[in-house]
């Protein structure tokens, strides 16, 4: 049976780090275009930006896209995509949450995300990169998983973390912030409070994995440019 499947875009003017991100220009088209764009290129269903504002759908909408308004006040990206998914009257199976500072995106990882639920037994599917560079083990602003791999390039996720973890030889994983949910795991995880270890960890995954949500993770070839600075802006203007 064909799933329903969407992608949700969450977007909010108000950064602490980069205020006005969503419209920052990025050779002459604001960076959450860009990522509409990239989101639509992976043909798995409709592309949805969960705004915060009106003036970032309207941006959206003068693009062609398809923009809704949700209350500025969530507390994370995940609560805003679920309140757009329940104002767009359509029933879906699988909702995507892609973040909406990705411009430089590979549409095809998306996908790659989506196959994981394609088992029954998989509630939240996300995505990790094999760390390459020796500084990134020990920063705790890179998010670690630790994975309990059954197939090639595929495994349950364990735990996550900003420690080196785990420890011994073998590769260590760059958690990508990109999820895929059943609609019933996203339901039953924006009704729970957060968790003990997510608050320590300041990690927003770790209340599924403490509420026996289970998280599939597939490793992809690389972890897509985040923009998070001025800086990480430039970079990505090079490589658009």
């Amino acid at each position: 049976m064909t799933k329903k499947i969407a992608i949700f875009i969450p977007a909010r003017m108000d950064s602490t780090r980069f205020p006005g991100k969503p419209l920052a220009d990025i050779n002459g088209k604001p960076m959450i275009v860009h990522v509409v764009e990239r989101a639509k290129k992976s043909g798995i269903g409709n592309v949805y930006v969960a705004c915060a504002e009106q003036k970032i759908a309207d941006v959206v909408e003068k693009c062609g896209g398809k923009a809704v308004l949700t209350d500025p006040d969530h507390p994370s990206g995940t609560d805003r995509i679920y309140e757009a998914m329940t104002k767009v009257a359509e029933d879906f199976d699988y909702i995507v949450n892609v973040q909406g500072d990705l411009p430089s995106l590979d549409p095809k990882i998306i996908n790659d995300a989506i196959e994981l639920l394609d088992d029954p037994e998989v509630d939240i599917a996300t995505l990790a990169a094999v760390i390459k560079n020796d500084d990134e083990k020990n920063n705790p602003n890179i998010v670690k998983a630790v994975i309990s791999f059954y197939a090639e390039n595929k495994g349950r996720a364990l735990y996550f973390t900003r420690a080196n973890a785990p420890g011994g030889e073998g590769d260590l994983y760059h958690h990508i912030g990109l999820y895929a949910y059943k609609k019933a795991a996203l339901e039953k995880f924006v009704g729970l409070k957060p968790s003990v270890l997510e608050k320590r960890e300041k990690l927003e995954q770790l209340r599924a994995l403490e509420n026996n949500l289970r998280i599939d993770v597939g490793i992809v070839n690389a972890v897509p440019l985040g923009v998070d600075t001025l800086g990480d802006l430039e970079i990505v203007k090079s490589i658009i």
